[in-house]
């Protein structure tokens, strides 16, 4: 059997280095907890290795249980616990081609409030192919917490930027409402939040409004589950326009009959989702079961085509409408908020982060313009899978152009070199605009002599004074 001990002089001098090694570590460790700033070490898959005792400080309690977890680049409010703490301290994707970053971080303190720091996020290693850790260093004071945004589209953010933007959305907003595709800063979709904040605290019936892939449904289940502790109950759907008027009025007089009373609704919320398709037939029946004091749901609606506008054209009951729309909110469809499409485009690309897959940063610049110049006829919901498709097809550490799906690039296209659409020939008028001109011609060569030109022109005097009243070329003696 071979032997596989060192000589003890080679022995020693191992030894000897591996303790100066270790000593160097601990030294090192120690120098780091000294300092006053928070600072933190993450390896080459972002997984936490290292934080100093201020690091741990400004994390409080969040601070438990976080060596050994990865950090995932995103803001998905969904995300608790030590997943979520990790992901308030993920670097930007770009650390890992070697550039030194600076972006903000964030942290939940032990009384709920987040709170923010800048921090320099430095690559460790020889270079972008070499990159083996990072180290993160935070500035000495928190950032105020003022809750506006920064500036939309014109200022071009950056994608880090953007990362902080819906951090902060997410946190001041969206996390009490859950309706994080209420981001964004065009005049149309801060009234829907404001709306939505509203709805959220109050039981009156609400009618969310907006075209198909406008995230209608989902703005219903934000308010249902926004805030209002007296409606604890579930959500319940009616899908209007999947199923016939039958069902839909048993649905709703099972749930009238079935518990509750004025002082004491048996809480949740009944959804009828296109609202604005159930059957003429049922309209004044469904309207008074709703409008009972006894029904003991609160009711949501969602619709393409306002209600009230629906029936003062005759199209729909007035009184349903009236009873479904005491609060009624318009979701802008994507083409009338694309100074929003930055954020959303972001929002998207991060929650595709949330599942763990590869981490990307944002979109190139070129990217966001191609977006912003595409039609969107299937609004949020065609930008959220779209997105999702570049996501899965990006190598970088950003979403480039060639990674946008075809049917971007083929709506480009077909935007730079529209169809040449074809005259339409009246035969009519282009005979009398031939007639005219040779008229024109025929009393030119006349020198207005009527006789002569009709002469040329092979007619008779008389039909030619005709035609030229006919022609508005002559005024009737």
């Amino acid at each position: 059997m071979m032997n596989t001990s060192l000589p003890a002089d080679m022995s020693k001098s191992v030894k000897n280095r591996m303790a100066r090694q270790r000593i160097t570590t601990s030294e090192l460790g120690k120098l780091l907890n000294s300092a006053d700033q928070p600072i933190y070490v993450l390896d080459e898959e972002f997984v936490v290795v290292f934080l100093n005792r201020a690091c741990r400080r400004w994390l409080e309690a969040s601070a438990d249980g976080l060596l050994g977890v990865r950090c995932l680049y995103h803001t998905d409010p969904e995300t608790t616990g030590r997943e979520a703490a990790a992901a308030r301290l993920c670097p930007p994707p770009g650390v890992l081609l070697g550039k030194e970053i600076t972006a903000t971080v964030s942290a939940i303190s032990d009384d709920g409030e987040s709170k923010r720091r800048t921090a320099r996020f430095l690559p460790l290693g020889i270079d972008s192919e070499d990159t083996v850790g990072t180290l993160v260093v935070m500035a000495a004071d928190d950032l105020d917490e003022d809750g506006e945004e920064p500036s939309p589209r014109e200022a071009e953010e950056t994608p880090d930027e953007l990362h902080d933007r819906i951090s902060r959305f997410r946190s001041a907003t969206a996390g009490r409402h859950g309706a994080d595709q209420l981001v964004g800063k065009s005049a149309a979709i801060e009234l829907a939040r404001r709306q939505v904040e509203l709805a959220a605290v109050s039981d009156v019936s609400v009618l969310m409004v907006g075209p198909p892939g406008s995230g209608r449904a989902r703005m219903a289940g934000a308010i249902h589950y926004g805030g209002n502790s007296r409606l604890s109950g579930g959500l319940v759907p009616i899908g209007c326009s999947l199923l016939d008027e039958e069902l839909i009025y048993s649905t709703v007089n099972a749930i009238a009959g079935g518990g509750g009373s004025e002082t004491s609704p048996a809480g949740g919320s009944l959804l009828l989702s296109d609202a604005d398709s159930i059957p003429p037939q049922i309209q004044a029946d469904l309207a008074a079961a709703l409008s009972a004091k006894s029904f003991p749901m609160r009711v949501l609606a969602t619709a393409e085509t306002p209600l009230i506008e629906l029936a003062k054209s005759g199209k729909y009951s007035e009184k349903l409408a009236e009873v479904l729309s005491t609060l009624a909110i318009q979701l802008p469809s994507l083409t009338d908020r694309r100074e929003d499409i930055p954020a959303l485009a972001q929002l998207f690309l991060e929650e595709a982060n949330a599942r763990g897959l590869r981490q990307l940063g944002g979109f190139s610049a070129e990217a966001l313009d191609l977006l912003d110049a595409h039609p969107w006829k299937g609004n949020i919901d065609e930008l959220s899978g779209m997105v999702a498709e570049a996501h899965g097809k990006a190598e970088g550490s950003l979403v480039e152009v060639e990674d946008l799906p075809q049917t971007i690039h083929m709506a480009a296209e077909a935007a730079a070199h529209p169809p040449r659409v074809e005259e339409k020939i009246v035969l009519d008028e282009f005979l009398a605009r031939v007639e005219k001109e040779l008229i024109i011609r025929a009393m030119k060569t006349a020198k207005g002599n009527k006789a002569h030109a009709a002469r040329l022109l092979g007619m008779t005097r008389p039909r030619l004074y005709r035609r030229l009243l006919q022609l508005g070329m002559l005024e009737e003696e």
